[in-house]
């Protein structure tokens, strides 16, 4: 009983988002409302975690801004507002959660390619 229950309220999957992993490169591209006005803008940088849990579940993309400053976003994986997300780049990388990234900018902060 609850488990329907549960089902019926969570929120449906959004197609558009593929498989993401941690260290991918991506594009992700969010419809923005500005008044009456709809928008896309395009999100580029690498996935430094994913949280899975059902309806919350969530990943977060950094990417360095103009000036060196680091910035996060993060995006709820059900979220109908997200148009698609293009992975441009798989990573190698060896724990799940990319956190040693804030720390790090310039040729200290790429992550080696993986070639499948």
């Amino acid at each position: 009983m609850s488990d329907e229950l549960i089902r019926s309220v969570e929120a449906p999957d959004n197609p558009n988002i593929p498989d993401l992993r941690p260290g991918d490169i991506v594009d992700v591209h969010v419809r923005i409302k500005e008044g009456k006005n709809e928008r896309i803008q395009v999100f580029k940088g690498t996935v430094i975690r994913l949280r899975k849990g059902g309806n919350n579940a969530n990943f977060t993309v950094r990417r360095i801004a103009s000036n060196g400053i680091g910035v996060e976003r993060t995006f709820l994986m059900r979220s109908p507002f997200i148009e698609k997300v293009v992975v441009n780049r798989h990573s190698q990388v060896r724990r799940a959660k990319l956190y040693f990234l804030r720390g790090r900018t310039g040729k200290r902060a790429r992550l080696k390619q993986k070639f499948n």
